[in-house]
């Protein structure tokens, strides 16, 4: 597909948000009217700027592409890049404490798509997938980003929905000297707290030797510290439904979280003539948070439904840890034409981390006695309902501590040639092109665990355990009542009393520690053809890939040291087509093949074998295979606008999930025996819609309106097996309908944005084959935003901007809409800023 925009699809209020935006524009229209004096003309800049850019490269692609980019002063339309990817269309975004984190494209999970920054693929710092989380990355960094849906045969073959390219800045975006800086406080109205942020970019042309502005040299820093949390309610699925839908236990948590997000680049551009060219791209991106996360839960003697009483078992929690994310890409490349030849060559290195130090995974207070007469309030939001006992802390007494530390990293290298040859085919203009690429990654985890129980036995009173020892005041939550706060310090202090060494956790320690490696060699040939209105290219990559896991497995109480090794070849064929029907109009198709490795997770070596259970990763998966099918037509409507359709198919072969092997061949006496497996095959078929215009015909003011609107209708279909049957599902995180809805006005000094993401329900984890009640879903979300920016003078410009406005919940739930799994809430932010441009 190929569209673009910073839009999004509402699903509601149209008239509300027309109304809101007329009303602005009036205002803007009538003190136009009033004060033409003191209007300046500024270089066309903002959204239709963004807009033209983008369409304009996607419509050049010779793969059905979609783009967001900055506009001259620097600035993509939204914080961070997974949210500048929602806009586009078929791209949604899983959130994390509602923040845009990971990117599904097409309705396919963020592990089935590939990351790439400036030519070289990014690992992922989390231990257990692939998916790279793009809130890692500011926006301030970056240039453009797209999302490549049909891959030709000189691109990586790892993706199934799309993969997303960004590019960071270059000096030769700009003419001569530019510098953008900006100021920005935020505010949360979910915890009451201010947040700063800082960001800047510079760049110039210089000439050195005998050339002439040959050498650019760009910069990029951004800044933030952000104070936000979420209020939060949840079961885990935990119904009973054999006798109307009983609750077993619900938990009620509080998050405080702080986000630090640093990033810096520094990028080079030389040309050493006119036929050849070198470029040195780095970045680098901090993500810090600091989390502390209360819970107070009750385990209901006997399953009740809302408004019923049992007696219950209450507990309260505490989690505090700091993690730290790091992301470090370096890309050295060039390119040289000789006659018909043209040679280029990149060598690229990447690593990501993930570092948790010393921290208290969970500290854990029981009540001393069963309480009385306990309930909850709505299955949906199920609080806790108890008498004055349950918030007293006097009668809690801490029963245990998971004290852990853990380091994840990935690293990949990477070497990379093609070589293009142009050639006249019998008048028509040709090229043939060839190339390889040769990847080492290495992923490792070390994760250390220590559990703190027993404390009697290790010399500390019963007295110095009761949770009044530990408190710091109440926690401030939202959605009920909640009671008081444990205090991590006062936690830390007591662990210091005991001795460590007698509580190191040797299984939890070893079995989830592992190193992976995965080689990956490829090489390919494809043949690009102009004939008259048609563009043809065809062609074939293979690659082939050495896999190999080293870790742990624990056997009935015995250790056991795990190497497992797995090897692959995958041929993979493509033709793109390309017919203009016209200067403005042109139809694209594709037949393109991919190849996507099962996540780390599901690959991991390491077992537990403990009598009639078992959990266990499976590293001799086969690697998941797709055969996808575009068509689709694009029409140009002159500058900042497009109206494009395009459907697809995806036929995929060997996709993975997680089952229960239990009273199946090796584990037939086996209660238990969770692990992945590969499916048979699976299939995604869909539609995409876009449209995007500036009405600059009409009369004023109404010449300043942009509208963006894009919508993918897509459905799956997929067949799970174990325990002697089977059942279909649709493939796990595709939602059917994601769309989005853009209505914007700007003249030369008001720029002005209200924007919608919507997002239907998906499925997001399998339970157990013969339990299609407790499958956990993602009910559908609707986000509204609007933002506003004015030019006090030509350089300097003021903004504001308003998420989540109708403080969108998160919600998962179990079966169906009515039982909880999940319910959090975020509130809406208000951010205020200041840039300063020299362009």
């Amino acid at each position: 597909m190929s569209r673009f925009t910073p839009t999004q699809l509402p699903q509601f209020k149209l008239s509300l948000l027309a109304v809101t935006l007329s009303s602005a524009i009036s205002h803007v229209a009538f003190a136009d009217e009033v004060d033409p004096v003191h209007l300046e003309t500024v270089k066309v800049i903002g959204q239709a700027a963004q807009i033209d850019k983008a369409l304009r490269e996607q419509r050049q692609s010779d793969s059905i592409e979609s783009i967001v980019h900055a506009d001259d002063i620097g600035q993509l339309p939204d914080d961070n890049a997974a949210e500048a990817l929602q806009r586009l269309p078929g791209v949604s975004v899983e959130l994390d404490q509602g923040e845009g984190r990971f990117v599904s494209v097409r309705g396919l999970a963020p592990e089935l798509n590939n990351v790439t920054i400036n030519g070289t693929n990014v690992p992922s710092p989390e231990s257990d997938t692939r998916a790279v989380a793009l809130d890692i990355l500011p926006s301030e960094l970056v240039q453009s980003l797209s999302v490549v849906k049909t891959l030709t045969p000189d691109m990586d073959a790892n993706s199934l929905g799309g993969t997303v390219n960004v590019k960071s800045l270059s000096a030769f975006d700009h003419d001569g000297l530019f510098y953008t800086m900006s100021a920005e406080g935020s505010y949360n109205d979910n915890v009451n707290e201010t947040s700063p942020k800082g960001s800047g970019a510079v760049s110039n042309i210089f000439s050195v030797g005998n050339g002439e502005n040959n050498l650019g040299v760009a910069a990029a820093f951004s800044w933030q510290e952000r104070d936000f949390g979420s209020d939060n309610v949840e079961t885990g699925g935990a119904w009973e439904f054999d006798s109307g839908a009983k609750l077993e236990e619900t938990e009620q948590r509080d998050y405080e979280i702080t986000r630090e997000r640093m990033g810096l680049g520094l990028n080079f551009d030389y040309k050493a003539d006119a036929n050849t060219g070198y470029y040195l791209r780095t970045l680098f991106s901090r993500f810090k948070d600091s989390e502390i996360r209360h819970a107070s839960g009750i385990e209901f003697g006997d399953a009740i439904g809302a408004g019923e009483s049992s007696d219950g078992e209450g507990y309260r929690e505490l989690k505090s840890r700091e993690e730290t994310q790091e992301i470090q890409s370096y890309v050295f490349g060039g390119e040289k034409t000789i006659g018909l030849w043209t040679l280029s060559g990149q060598a690229g290195f990447s690593r990501a981390s993930e570092d948790t130090p010393l921290h208290i995974a969970g500290a854990s207070f029981a009540g001393d006695s069963d309480f009385s007469n306990v309930s909850f309030r709505s299955s949906r939001k199920p609080t806790i309902l108890a008498g004055a006992d349950f918030y007293n802390p006097a009668n809690f007494s801490l029963d245990e501590v998971e004290w852990e530390k853990q380091k994840t990293t990935d690293t990949e290298k990477n070497l990379k040639f093609d070589l293009a040859r142009d050639y006249d085919f019998k008048g028509y203009g040709a090229q043939i092109k060839f190339g390889g690429k040769v990847s080492r990654r290495k992923k490792d985890n070390d994760l250390e665990a220590w559990v703190y129980e027993d404390f009697d036995s290790q010399g500390i009173a019963d007295a110095d355990l009761a949770l009044s020892e530990f408190t710091s005041g109440n926690v401030d939550y939202g959605l009920n009542r909640f009671g008081p706060a444990i205090s991590d310090s006062a936690v830390e202090a007591l662990l210091a009393r005991v001795n460590a060494d007698d509580n190191y956790d040797e299984e939890e320690s070893q079995i989830n520690d592992f190193e992976m490696h995965e080689d990956i060699n490829a090489a390919y040939f494809m043949n690009t053809l102009d004939l008259d209105d048609w563009t043809l290219i065809a062609g074939l990559r293979y690659e082939y890939t050495d896999f190999e896991a080293e870790g742990t497995g624990l056997r009935d109480g015995d250790f056991e040291a795990i190497k497992r090794n797995n090897s692959y070849d995958n041929w993979l064929p493509g033709l793109h087509a390309r017919y203009y029907l016209g200067d403005d109009t042109q139809i694209r198709a594709a037949w393109t093949n991919t190849v996507v490795r099962p996540t780390f997770e599901a690959l991991a070596p390491g077992f537990v074998f403990d009598g009639d259970e078992a959990s266990f990763g499976n590293p001799d998966l086969k690697p998941m295979e797709s055969s996808n099918l575009d068509l689709g037509i694009e029409h140009y409507l002159g500058r900042s606008g497009a109206i494009s359709a395009f459907a697809f198919y995806k036929d995929i072969n060997d996709f993975v999930y997680n089952t229960d092997l239990a009273g199946t061949g090796a584990f037939t006496a086996f209660d238990e025996a969770n692990t992945y497996a590969n499916g048979d095959s699976a299939k995604v078929y869909g539609l995409e819609l876009a449209y995007t215009q500036k009405m600059s015909w009409l009369p004023a003011p109404w010449n300043g309106l942009l509208v963006g609107v894009n919508a993918t209708f897509s459905d799956s279909e997929a067949e799970i097996e174990g325990l002697g049957t089977t059942r279909d599902i649709a493939l796990p995180g595709q939602s059917k309908r994601v769309g989005n809805l853009m209505v914007g006005w700007e003249n030369d000094k008001v720029s002005l944005r209200l924007s919608t993401n919507y997002k239907s329900s998906y499925l997001s984890e399998v339970a157990a084959i013969d339990d299609k009640e407790h499958d956990l879903y993602v009910d559908d979300q609707t986000f509204v935003d609007f933002s506003a920016s004015y030019f006090l003078t030509k350089n300097a410009q003021i903004s504001f901007e308003a998420k989540n406005l109708t403080d969108e919940s998160y919600y998962v739930y179990t079966g169906s809409e009515r039982y909880n799994a999940q319910y959090e809430e975020y509130g809406p932010t208000y951010k205020l800023s200041f840039t300063l441009t020299n362009f």
